[in-house]
Order: structure tokens, then sequence, then C-alpha cells
């Protein structure tokens, strides 16, 4: 991927961008972590190249990622007072940069625990900041929340998923090209055996938990299913509706908009593809005991989950980080174990299978993460700023590190509620 270019003086709009149009101002703080990224940077592999020209070819032999520094002061004082916040919007200010700024994640990702000096890391949790009791899911907080994702535009949405828009991991075969064409079939595919996981056929009563703009509710309908499907965003009941309707599925496809804790009824089947990791730790009880009541005896409940191992599951818990201030507020990705503590305390469900791909995930991601680059012109013909692009740059590019690094994973996961 090329290096994006760096915004011009005074191109970051301060009311929309407030915490990256302004540099903290704290020299002491700022000298630690200037030591402190001198001594991780080349520890865990990274080349660093520092000025505004870009790196030379030759920096990356070898194949080290190569990290760019076009304002290393700002970028320290970033990381001074916001850690890994700091670095997010650094990114987004334009002032560090790579050739290939998802191998310079990837290798942090690997790394993560080496990043801080053992002495300091303690003092982590002093330092950085916790979350607010605005990140609560509440029904008000959760509608909030998805509005602010998932409301952006379809028209946003459109440019870099592909034909399917669906906005999940894609499960690939070995034969399947990165490109939107492979993504669409491996969409389908990922699709279909969530749906088969759930036993969807011809007359299955199926409750869908987080619509997405309709693919999974048009695909089980064509099997002759009946299916009620539940989103808090306006703009993904908008679009799943019409093309509900542009399939002469209506009678047998209700999109509404729905919290899943007001759901009623019983169904054969319950689908939800990657929604639970936006319903917050906290309301993670109310979210398995509505699986377990809203299916019936001796039905199904098919998951497909981001997860994380425990251990980093209970340390990153009430941590408010990046991701949470500019892409996804409220949430948390859960364990297996956290999964398994639930359906054990608040359901009569038991696991029956589970199938993990997160080398998908981050194979689905690259071909959203390059598709979107290729966009740039229609994103500002939409009204998105530089600072927006370069933030969605960053977010999938995150995600994607995430995944090739192992440090998370996505499963699907099949239930049953015992008869």
């Amino acid at each position: 991927m090329t290096a994006t270019n760096p915004h011009p003086p005074g191109a970051i709009d301060p009311r929309r961008w407030p915490d990256v149009a302004r540099v903290p101002d704290s020299r002491l703080r700022t000298a630690v972590a200037r030591l402190i990224a001198a001594r991780a940077v080349p520890a865990v592999g990274i080349r660093l190249h520092v000025g505004q020209e870009a790196p030379p070819a030759e920096l990356a032999e070898g194949g080290a990622p190569v990290l760019w520094l076009r304002d290393p002061d700002a970028f320290h004082a970033r990381l001074a007072h916001d850690g890994l916040i700091g670095f997010g919007e650094s990114y987004m200010a334009g002032e560090w940069d790579s050739p290939d700024p998802v191998a310079v994640l990837t290798r942090f990702a690997e790394h993560y625990e080496e990043l801080v000096p053992k002495p300091l890391q303690p003092l982590r949790h002093l330092t950085l900041p916790r979350r607010p009791s605005s990140d609560r899911n509440t029904r008000a907080g959760a509608r909030r929340h998805i509005s602010h994702h998932y409301d952006l535009s379809n028209d946003l949405f459109a440019l870099f998923l592909d034909r399917t828009m669906t906005y999940s991991s894609a499960l690939f075969t070995d034969d399947d090209p990165r490109d939107a064409d492979g993504l669409a079939r491996a969409q389908a595919r990922k699709t279909d055996r969530l749906l088969d996981a759930a036993g969807v056929g011809e007359g299955t009563r199926l409750l869908e938990i987080g619509t997405g703009w309709g693919e999974l509710a048009v695909r089980a309908a064509r099997r002759g299913a009946h299916v009620t499907s539940l989103t808090l965003s306006t703009e993904q009941r908008d679009l799943a509706r019409e093309r509900v309707a542009a399939e002469g599925l209506s009678d047998r496809v209700s999109v509404e908009l729905c919290d899943y804790r007001d759901a009623t009824g019983t169904h054969d089947a319950v689908v939800s593809c990657e929604m639970v990791e936006a319903v917050g730790e906290r309301y993670w009880p109310d979210y398995f005991a509505a699986l377990d009541r809203l299916v019936r005896p001796g039905g199904r409940v098919a998951l497909q989950t981001i997860t994380m191992e425990h251990r980093l599951m209970r340390a990153s818990r009430g941590s408010y980080t990046w991701m949470h201030k500019y892409v996804f507020p409220g949430g948390l990705i859960p364990s297996v174990t956290a999964i398994r503590e639930q359906l054990a305390a608040r359901t009569g469900l038991r696991i029956t299978d589970r199938l993990a791909f997160g080398r998908d995930y981050a194979d689905t991601l690259r071909v959203w993460r390059e598709t979107f680059a290729g966009a740039a012109e229609q994103v500002r013909s939409l009204g998105f700023d530089d600072t927006f692009r370069h933030m969605w740059t960053f977010y999938l590019a995150y995600c994607e590190a995430g995944f090739r690094s192992g440090l998370i994973d996505v499963e699907q996961i099949t239930m049953e509620r015992a008869a």
C-alpha cells in the first residue's frame, strides 16, 4: 500500500476532530515516550524513518516493516499523553505512516507485551483513560452507538463492501481469489454455513439479531424460512427492506427496529453474526438470556463472533481504546471461556460445534482496505474529509493486523437448547 500524503496545515477540522487537531503538551512524559519508543521499535524488528520524504525502498530490506515518522515530536507527545489512542490519532493527523501499515501494526501486535518495559507496565492502568459511563449499552446507549457507526452512510459502506453488502468475515477456500468477486463468493459460503449450522430450511421460524444490510435474511428466506430480523440502525433497516422487496420476499422477511432485549416470540433458530461484540460485558447476561428465551426447546443458535484469549480479555475489559473512541463505542470482544460461562450460568444452551477462521478475516479486511483506498475520491464526494479517510484506513489496518498476528480470532459457534 502506498503511504498517504500528510494533511496540509489547517486541514484538520477542529470542530469535527478536536483531539486530532490538537497536539498535547507534556514535555516530561513526551521525553519518556521518546525513550521507550526508541528502544521498543527496533527491538521488535521495525525500522524507523524520520522526515517528510518517503522512506527509500531499500530500508525495508529483509522484509522489515518501516515506521515513517513525519512529525516525531507530535507523534511522541500523543503517545505519551494517550497511549494507543494517541498512536491512532497521530496516524489520523498524518504524523506517521508506513509503506505497509498492516506490517507495522502486525509486528506491534505480535510483541504487544514487550513494548513497555516491565517496571513501567503497572503504571499503564494509572495513566491510560478508563471507559466513560456514556460508553454503557443501555437501550439508549446501544441505539446511539450503533448509529455512530452503521448510520454513517449506506453509500459509504457500498464503496468497499462486496456486492452482497456483508460486513463480517468471509469464509474462503484456497481457490478463492482475494478480490471483490472472490470475497462475494466467500461471504455467501460463510452465510450458508451459519444457516446450515442453525438448521434453517423450509418453514423454519428464524430470528436474526443484527440485520446488517439484509443478505443473511434474504438467503434464509430463499430456503423457505420465515425471518424476523432485528437492527438498531435505521440506514440498515431501510436498505435491507429494499433488498428484501426487490427479491420478492417481503412476505417471508420482516426487518424491525428493535433491541434484542425487547424481542418476543419463540423461534426454531436464532442467528447472530458479529453482533455480540457490540453488546458490552455488562449486558452479556441479558444477551445470552435472550438467546435462550427466544429459541424453542431443541432449537439451535448459531453465532459468528470475534474472540480473544481469556486472559487478554480480562486485562482489557476496562480499557478505553482508540476503537471505542472513534469506531465502535461500548463494545468488548468476548473470549470463548466467557461465552461458556454465560451459557452455563444463564441458559439451557450447550455448544455443539465451533469453527475458527481468523486468517480469513485478515483476508476479508485486506480486500476491504484496498477497495476503500481505491475509492478515495468517491469517499470525499460523499462528504467525508481526509481525517475520516485516515481514520477508516487505520481502523481496517488495525483490525487486519489483529487477525494476522493471532491476537484476535473469529468463530462460528453452534449451540442447542435442551429439549
